[in-house]
């Protein structure tokens, strides 16, 4: 068994703590059709970058503001699925309440709708992608996000399933630990993820002498 020790450890949201594929495929997918993109390479573009990002590479000419308002109004109406992924909730349970925290590429209304919709725990301080200039994978999301911490990011565990996410962590400096619940494990690996496992039913967590230690199955 593969152990991990670090002071704190900063979640994405979509993918690793929420399963909201469905609601995301079913928004992206028919915005795709709407506008004439293929829905697949849509959805996949747009998994782990916050979505204004995504507008501006394929309507570079469009008001984006507004397309994203847009894209954000459907998201937040469509929570069915919504639910926590495995393991999730036990290991939430584990961690003490100032040592982990969710950076997002979703917009603050939106981190909190799929949250609540899956009946997880609020964290003290969420990072989402209001609260940065430059959103993955740029470094500063999980800059932020140890910072409220009281942390630099190499204190820190990245828990993350997509390759932007992966890059985001890796350029902060901090470890990442990657999970199969989206991709393949080549595109993870290519994106530099220290350990790979299925999901956080893998992950488990313990207090050693103020420090966290993740013990992972299968890593």
């Amino acid at each position: 068994m593969t152990k991990i020790q670090c002071s704190g450890v900063l979640f994405d949201l979509d993918g690793v703590l929420v399963d909201s594929t469905p609601a995301v495929a079913r928004v992206w997918g028919s915005w795709a059709i709407e506008h004439g993109f293929d829905p697949e390479e849509t959805v996949r573009r747009a998994h782990g970058r916050p979505s204004i990002a995504t507008l501006r590479d394929l309507l570079p000419n469009a008001d984006h503001e507004k397309e994203n308002l847009e894209v954000e109004r459907r998201e937040i109406a469509d929570v069915e699925g919504v639910v926590p992924l495995p393991g999730v909730i036990d290991l939430l349970r584990n961690l003490p309440d100032d040592k982990w925290t969710i950076v997002t590429s979703c917009t603050r209304a939106l981190a909190m709708v799929r949250i609540k919709a899956a009946g997880l725990p609020l964290p003290k301080i969420l990072i989402s992608s209001q609260d940065v200039k430059d959103g993955k994978p740029a470094p500063e999301p999980y800059l932020k996000g140890a910072a409220t911490l009281g942390l630099t990011a190499c204190d820190c565990v990245v828990i993350e399933d997509a390759p932007a996410g992966i890059r985001a962590g890796k350029a902060a400096g901090a470890r990442v630990l990657a999970l199969r619940t989206t991709e393949a494990d080549s595109p993870l690996r290519a994106a530099a993820a220290d350990w790979i496992v299925d999901d956080c039913g893998a992950i488990q967590a313990q207090l050693d002498r103020g420090r966290i230690v993740l013990k992972l199955q299968s890593a």
